[in-house]
């Protein structure tokens, strides 16, 4: 993950419109995590295309200021009554997953639940590459959980699968120049913010391009960048892009565990660390899938353009001088 791209602003209480009223027509789109990476962007889409929006965070003073958008309060998964406030009124709700924690799942189907009781019609939920009860990933699993939850609730609904992120290759690279991990020879299609957010854009969208948002109920779409490599790939890329050399050192499990040992994380978040890694040796990344061109009728960024486009994604990688 990123860090977010929305910056703290003061805000008029809930249910108090930012702009004019004509700015905004159609049923109302609550979207969750609208201070983060993902969230801020499609609220930022979504606005700009004049759909109703309503911001959900835990913190709203966090929440991006944008015109025609409703503020709510406080809505964390977990507090089934806040969420039911939080949607009141709501026809879609975008459900970004919630940070990992040992009770993810029970925070997503506390959300689903107040969701289904506030009379919301459709979720959009943002999952994982590979979900599945036996899945390497032990987050993916979390993400399965929360879908077959969606599917018995009855509500209208659309998965979106993403892959690793192209943000996090640079970003668990060391200073050091290395990228490390139980990886073997395993392919990822690691996808940027920027095309999940557009193609979570043109679902949530009102008549869009596949004819309407019905088009898309009960549709799972795998979103990737547009060709699978290796860690190893992705580490001569970021060496031509910062001028040094940047190497990929394969781990076996228990040098993965050892090596993130001193970070002081709890037992599952570490091995949430390690499984990412062991999913892509089994194979399970290497999906390489054209749902992103097929819903924003532009190809996926590769990485060398993400690197591109983003230079600070890999600043502590310069060497000074």
């Amino acid at each position: 993950m990123t860090p977010s791209d929305d910056t703290p602003s003061d805000h008029t209480p809930s249910g108090e419109r930012h702009g004019p009223e004509d700015l905004t027509s159609g049923p109302l789109t609550a979207v969750t995590g609208a201070s983060g990476a993902l969230g801020g962007r499609v609220a930022r889409r979504l606005v700009r295309a004049g759909v109703p929006v309503r911001l959900l965070g835990r913190d709203p003073s966090r929440l991006p200021e944008l015109p025609g958008a409703d503020i709510a309060p406080a809505a964390p998964y977990g507090d089934g009554d806040a969420m039911r406030r939080a949607l009141a009124g709501a026809h879609t709700l975008f459900l970004v997953s919630a940070h990992e924690s040992p009770d993810r799942v029970g925070e997503h189907l506390s959300a689903v639940d107040a969701a289904t009781a506030a009379g919301v019609e459709r979720i959009v939920y943002v999952s994982f590459l590979g979900a599945a009860p036996d899945a390497t990933f032990t987050f993916a699993r979390d993400h399965w959980e929360t879908e077959a939850h969606i599917r018995v609730s009855g509500v209208r609904h659309t998965f979106l699968r993403d892959s690793w992120y192209l943000a996090g290759l640079p970003a668990m690279t060391g200073a050091d120049g290395v990228l490390r991990g139980p990886a073997g020879d395993g392919r990822v299609a690691a996808v940027a913010h920027e095309d999940i957010a557009d193609a979570a854009t043109a679902v949530l969208l009102p008549g869009g391009d596949l004819a309407g948002d019905a088009a898309h109920d009960g549709v799972t779409y795998d979103l990737t960048g547009p060709e699978a490599f290796t860690l190893a790939e992705a580490a001569e890329e970021l060496g031509r892009v910062t001028g040094r050399t940047v190497t990929y050192v394969p781990e076996t499990r228990e040098e993965a565990y050892a090596s993130r040992s001193g970070y002081g994380a709890p037992d599952w978040e570490v091995a949430g660390w390690v499984t990412s890694y062991e999913a892509i040796a089994a194979g399970e990344m290497a999906t390489v899938s054209d749902a992103v061109r097929r819903l924003t009728g532009r190809p996926p960024k590769d990485l060398a353009t993400y690197l591109r486009e983003h230079p600070d994604s890999y600043r502590h990688l310069l060497l000074p001088g």
